[in-house]
This record gives C-alpha cells, structure tokens and sequence, in this order.
C-alpha cells in the first residue's frame, strides 16, 4: 500500500453515470459528458470512467464501449474506461474483442473495470441473453477466461477461438465490488481494485483490508493498489452544495421506491418528497457523500483518505446542471493546488 495519502498527491479521477437530465436527452448527455472529458483533461485528473446501466431512464451509458470509444476519439492524453463492465452480461470473448479494438485505436489510454454482479432485473437480464438466473457466483470463470482470451500464454490457456483484435494487447483489468468478494479476488490475483463507496460506505474499510490482506504480488502489479469511488459536489459556499445535492438524492429516492427516472432539478429542501424512513434509507446509503465549500471539502477528504488510505478517488458529482457539474470538478482539482 502507498504511504501516500495527502489530498495534494492523490490521484483524482472521474466517474460520469451519463446522466439524463429532466428535459433533456441521451444526445445532450453524450456531448455533456465529452465536454467534461475534455475539461478533465485539461484540469489534470487521471481517468475518465463510465459504466454499465441497462433499462434505467436516467442513465445513457448502457451501450458502454461505444461511449468510451466516442470520449476516447475526443481527447489525447486521458485515460478513458469501464468502471464497469457487468461481466456475467457478456460472453467474455465479445468483452475481450470490444476492449482489444479500443487498445487498438487508442494504445495505451483504455481501462477495463469489470464487475460481478449482473447489475439487472431478470427481464432485463433475459433480454441481454444471458442467463437470468445468474446471480454473479461464476465471475471468476468469466474472469479467467476473459484475461486468457487477452494474454493466452500468461494464462496458460490453450485456446480454439481468438480474440482478434484483444489478444497480446495489454489492457488494465480493474475488479470493482461494493463488497468483500470482488476485493479478495482482486488481492489474490495481483490485480487493482476499485470500491464503490459512494453507493455502499458501510463496507468500505472492511473490503479495503480484505484487498490488502488477500494481496499476492503480480506480474501486473507489486504492491496493492485501491482506488475508492466516492461522490463530491464541490460549489462556492456550503449552502449552494447541499443545494446541488439535493439531485442526487431524489436519485437514490426513486431507486429505493423502484421508479428510476431522469435526473431531477435540484429543490429548496427534500422534507416534501419523503418520509422518515426513506430519508434515512437515501442518508445512510449516501453518507459518505462530501458536499460543500472548497473548505470544507478538503476538509473531509482529507479525514477521508486518513481513513481509507485510497491511493487514488474516483469522484462522480451527480448534479444536474452541466455548468455546475463542470464548475464542481474544477474546484474539486483546484483543491490540489492550495
């Protein structure tokens, strides 16, 4: 693990739901979302993450190496990847030839976080022709076979189909959990992890020791590298931040009464939208959630990797105006500076 753990000398990234506005559309989404990876790159965050999200209004990224391709083609210099890709969705040759296509175009700039859990209703599931009654048990299976399509001697695999492009090309592989699974798997492999601490803080330090505890030394990597998911919403005073959020809550609202929607404007205070139990639902699956003045952020960051040690945050600012969302990120990246 890295001793590295100031605000100042972290990495930062960015994790881009996609979101779909109230009033607006997944074409307004998509050229939001590379005007973001462009300001991203010029601020100087490190990568540029979207993921997999079948069946939900408020979310375009379902169709998700063809989003990294279309922000991959509109910078030069970030790195751009799934964070992540639903494997049991997938045949893990088509993964491996998506991925294999976009190292190809872009050598060196792509990222491929996977994830475990099928992320989907079983109607939706069946319509991804795969097996609906897969609850994520044969991920290590998918994996394996997902990485010997990729580097076939280094696995040790003796193969009648190829992926072609994808085979011999190397490809950063992620393991993305929002529990203990995915890090113990990750840590036995000598593979990165990403935790999902902006959905799922209550397991966040456990999953995290899990990874440390389980890590073997790779040929892909030395020592353990654990990058945690986490939403910031970053504005010129506190006030206008818990504001901002308020977007994001009605999010996670209508998730927990099973009415996905687009992403709502955000209200003067959310006591008229719920009750007291959904809001203690929303707050407890959001409490690691840090808004506010730039202050104030840096404040709790900092409490945040005192207490995670992340060697790198993946931040999401779900907001629902794009100058907003824009002006977030940057304040967010300026904090490096101070």
């Amino acid at each position: 693990m890295s001793n590295t753990n100031r605000l100042q000398d972290i990495p930062l990234s960015i994790l881009d739901l996609c979101p779909i506005v109230e009033g607006g559309t997944a074409a307004d989404t998509f050229r939001d979302s590379l005007d973001l990876a462009q300001h991203a790159e010029k601020w100087g965050y490190r990568r540029y993450w979207v993921a997999e999200h079948h069946n939900m209004p408020g979310i375009a990224s379902s169709a998700t190496s063809v989003v990294i391709g279309y922000l991959a083609a509109g910078t030069s210099t970030l790195q751009i990847g799934a964070g992540g890709i639903m494997l049991p969705n997938h045949a893990p040759l088509v993964i491996a030839e998506q991925f294999g296509t976009l190292e190809s175009m872009f050598p060196g700039r792509i990222d491929l976080g996977l994830g475990r859990a099928p992320g989907s209703d079983p109607t939706t599931a069946r319509a991804l022709r795969r097996d609906f009654m897969s609850g994520g048990e044969e991920f290590p299976e998918l994996l394996h076979e997902l990485r010997s399509y990729l580097n076939p001697s280094a696995m040790e695999a003796h193969l009648q189909v190829r992926a072609i492009p994808g085979e011999g090309l190397s490809i950063p592989i992620w393991l993305l959990g929002s529990s203990d699974f995915s890090a113990q798997l990750a840590g036995q492999l000598g593979l990165p992890f990403a935790f999902a601490s902006h959905f799922s803080p209550d397991y966040t330090l456990p999953a995290l020791a899990q990874y440390r505890r389980s890590f073997k030394p790779s040929a892909y990597l030395q020592e353990p590298y654990a990058m945690v998911g986490l939403n910031v919403i970053v504005a010129d005073t506190d006030e206008k931040a818990a504001w901002l959020s308020t977007s994001l809550e009605q999010s996670f609202l209508n998730l927990i009464r099973g009415r996905p929607s687009l992403l709502q404007p955000p209200v003067k205070g959310m006591d008229d939208l719920w009750n007291e139990q959904e809001k203690y639902i929303v707050h407890k699956q959001l409490k690691s959630t840090i808004a506010g003045s730039p202050a104030t952020v840096q404040e709790k960051l900092q409490a945040f990797l005192d207490d995670t040690q992340a060697d790198e945050l993946m931040v999401a600012s779900h907001i629902y105006d794009h100058q907003d969302r824009l002006r977030s990120y940057e304040l967010l990246m300026g904090l490096q500076n101070r």
